[in-house]
């Protein structure tokens, strides 16, 4: 599937995106990438070129839904879609994220999917069955980040808990149009978006290693993806624990470094 799909892929320059395009590239691929950054997003291309994939792009934020309806409309038939474009508005130990922040985080992570995602459900399932029995495959990135409300990002804990839950809850109804619908929720990977943490990322890992993990999750069909396993089940855990103590316990960590955006988005 990977090196041969027709795939569409958003925060696409750099990051997570630009290694899910490059897993993707290949004789007899075609990519349609986006991203904001008109520069890095063709830097990103031209490796994937390079590689012998056919490659579109197209400048364009997730929160415009009308330009990603008629981009993903005019994209053609699709094999894959990854809706991986997201921010994280960080704050400082004990600040709390100001309302402009709070609302940008959810455009961007739960609108932006939705404008990815519902587009991209309507094309495929005007196309025809695969011999896998699908029409499409659609994978949103998530984040372990879902199962746990950590008090130093708040909006996007909470942002990604809401993506993960509508994928998941919609893989029914998704498998019945013959689309497969996969939430991707890894730890920490080296991005624009980790390198200003202060504080230790175990199981930190590198974004092409990141991208080959999610695309074996899909390629078998799984529901949901969560890596490293091992940090996918403390989360679980710390969300168990009662609000207060799991606040104290995740309230002794070093907040984010102070942001509004990090490079998912484009």
């Amino acid at each position: 599937m990977t090196r041969s799909a027709n795939a569409l892929i958003t925060g696409a320059s750099s990051g997570i995106g630009a290694a899910l395009a490059f897993e993707c590239a290949g004789a007899g691929a075609v990519l349609h990438l986006c991203g904001r950054d008109a520069a890095r997003l063709e830097a990103s291309a031209a490796a994937c070129r390079g590689l012998g994939a056919v490659v579109h792009t197209r400048v364009l934020d997730v929160t415009d839904s009308a330009g990603m309806a008629d981009w993903i409309a005019a994209a053609g038939p699709l094999d894959l879609v990854v809706a991986n474009a997201g921010i994280s508005a960080g704050t400082g130990q004990g600040e709390a994220e100001s309302a402009a922040q709070v609302r940008e985080v959810f455009a961007v992570n739960l609108g932006g999917v939705l404008n990815t995602v519902l587009p991209a459900m309507a094309v495929m399932a005007g196309q025809p069955i695969q011999t896998n029995g699908l029409r499409g495959r659609i994978a949103v990135v998530a984040s372990i980040a879902a199962f746990v409300p950590a008090p130093g990002a708040p909006a996007y804990c909470a942002s990604k808990a809401a993506v993960d839950a509508w994928v998941v809850g919609s893989v029914a109804s998704a498998r019945a149009r013959g689309i497969q619908l996969t939430s991707l929720c890894p730890g920490y990977v080296q991005s624009a978006m980790t390198a200003g943490n202060r504080f230790p990322m175990p199981g930190l890992m590198g974004a092409d290693r990141a991208a080959r993990i999610m695309l074996r999750g899909v390629a078998a069909g799984r529901r949901r993806v969560v890596f490293p396993w091992w940090m996918g089940a403390a989360a679980r855990l710390a969300g168990l624990l009662p609000p207060g103590v799991s606040a104290r316990l995740l309230g002794l960590a070093p907040g984010k470094a102070v942001r509004r955006e990090a490079e998912n988005r484009g």
